[in-house]
């Protein structure tokens, strides 16, 4: 049995008056790949947000309840929020690559965080796009701007400058949605490997690629985590009539 690496211990959110999430209790295991599915606004990036404190940058969100990072508390005042975001990255839907070459968007996290030798630098670089399955498509090009990049190797570079920082969790919220099924497959294949050395927590709508990738799966609805399990017993044998009605196609 894997140890657990995070835990959402009793967690409500609030934005303003609209309540996005009911007591939400779930233990995320280290080195697997938890994904979250279930309708569109049913509050799966909401806690995808919650797991690293991105809600606070919403004005007028309220958060009860407590997150752990290796039995660490996150929200705690003493808490450095940029060392935990560092620790717990975030891949977003679409790839939000910096203008400016593909190095510099590998290399900015590191220098963020005080790395100025730029042999070092260099070997961040170059560990991270390899661990990305970038580098032998990049390396001839790096200081080329990232935006000349096609979608998905996009993807990979923003996953290449999580992976820059030495993090622990990766969040991705619905990170092939903007993708084609040729990069879809490279991007899962990726997450398949990823897991081997970090801890993923994925939103996706894509009921196959729940399947295909996860090692557990959680569905919302209507702010509640209705179901949380193995990914095979989920598929085929849920325990909620919910569950069985969404990932049957009958609503959602």
């Amino acid at each position: 049995m894997n140890k657990i690496k995070m835990v959402a211990e009793n967690i409500n959110v609030f934005y303003k008056d609209f309540q996005a999430l009911y007591e939400i209790n779930m233990d995320i295991p280290k080195n697997q790949v938890t994904a979250l599915i279930g309708p569109s606004g049913c509050g799966k990036s909401t806690f995808l947000r919650t797991l690293n404190r991105l809600n606070e940058l919403i004005e007028g969100t309220v958060i009860q309840g407590q997150v752990y990072l290796d039995e660490r508390p996150v929200y705690d005042k003493a808490r450095d929020v940029i060392e935990l975001r560092r620790d717990v990255g975030m891949v977003f839907q679409k790839p939000s690559v910096f203008p400016m070459s593909i190095y510099d968007n590998v290399a900015y996290g590191p220098r963020v965080h005080g790395m100025k030798i730029k042999a070092n630098l260099d070997d961040a670089v170059e560990k991270s796009l390899k661990a990305a399955n970038l580098w032998n498509e990049v390396s001839d090009r790096l200081k080329a701007p990232a935006s000349r990049l096609s979608g998905g190797q996009q993807q990979r570079l923003v996953i290449a400058r999580v992976l820059a920082v030495d993090p622990e969790v990766i969040l991705m919220d619905e990170p092939a949605s903007a993708l084609d099924p040729i990069s879809t497959a490279k991007l899962e294949e990726l997450i398949r490997e990823l897991k081997q050395r970090y801890t993923i927590v994925i939103v996706t709508h894509n009921m196959q690629q729940a399947a295909r990738i996860s090692d557990l799966t959680g569905f919302f609805l209507n702010g509640y985590l209705v179901e949380f399990s193995r990914t095979e017993e989920i598929f085929i044998k849920p325990s909620d009539k919910r569950t069985e009605d969404y990932i049957t196609g009958r609503f959602g």
